[in-house]
């Protein structure tokens, strides 16, 4: 007999390597680092029960929100792909509950060349026409399609018309953006992706500047209220927002 030549027992060797690895027990998805991601929206760890939070959306309803100013939720919003999405025209929303001191955190997506925005601490005054005359605005824009990214007071992230807010931090049209605000007392924050894109005091004398300065000024209950809703906005694009959780702060 021929002895087995290194060239012949090569492929022999490689052909038990791949059966040993197709037999071999592999990890999980999450065991690797990765989830599937749906599964997960809209849900609460243990974790964040335990500090405090909980959901305001649940992935299947719209419970819990109401048109600004109406009992009910516009037709034009509705819940698609776990997500509360504005699918037609429609009106802003808000929660059916009021809020003082608090941390939320949310995702949101917008379409090409789209702009909407979270309110808070708004209020429904006799005589208001727009949500925005009593509530500050977090900007959710594509900055890239829409002209308001073309100054960073009216870009994504902003505190819409008065602090602006850096370049380069959000994500394009079509992507999620994760968002973390934080009202506590007449402190401010807005969190974009991960980075502190605003930070503000309410009523301070740079803030009572900047909105004398502004189209607000006209609107003497525009950011002073101690509480009010948490809102999103209907501005003629579609949108979608998922993962919606609060902390109420002390």
């Amino acid at each position: 007999m021929n002895p087995v030549t290194p060239v012949t027992r090569i492929p022999m060797l490689a052909a038990c390597a791949a059966a040993a690895l197709m037999a071999a027990p592999r990890p999980s998805l999450a065991q690797a680092g990765m989830t599937s991601g749906p599964a997960a929206l809209n849900t609460l760890t243990a974790a964040e029960r335990s500090a405090g939070w909980r959901l305001l959306f649940d992935g299947h309803s719209t419970g819990g929100w109401r048109g600004w100013k109406m009992d009910s939720m516009p037709s034009g919003w509705g819940v698609r792909e776990g997500a509360l999405t504005r699918v037609r025209p429609a009106a802003d929303i808000i929660t059916t509950e009021k809020f003082k001191n608090f941390e939320l955190s949310l995702e949101w997506n917008i379409a090409k060349n789209g702009n909407s925005g979270i309110f808070y601490r708004a209020s429904e005054d006799p005589g208001d026409d727009a949500i925005y005359w009593s509530a500050p605005e977090m900007q959710v824009l594509d900055d890239a399609g829409h002209p308001d990214g073309q100054s960073r007071l009216t870009a994504a992230g902003a505190d819409y018309g008065l602090y602006p807010s850096p370049a380069g931090v959000v994500k394009p049209a079509g992507q999620w953006n994760q968002v973390r605000l934080v009202v506590n007392g007449k402190h401010v924050e807005h969190w974009l992706n991960g980075v502190k894109v605003v930070e503000y005091e309410l009523l301070s004398p740079d803030w009572e500047a900047k909105v004398k300065a502004s189209k607000f000024a006209e609107h003497p209950r525009y950011g002073r209220n101690a509480e009010g809703y948490i809102g999103l906005q209907e501005h003629e694009y579609p949108v979608a927002f998922r993962n919606i959780k609060i902390r109420v702060l002390p």
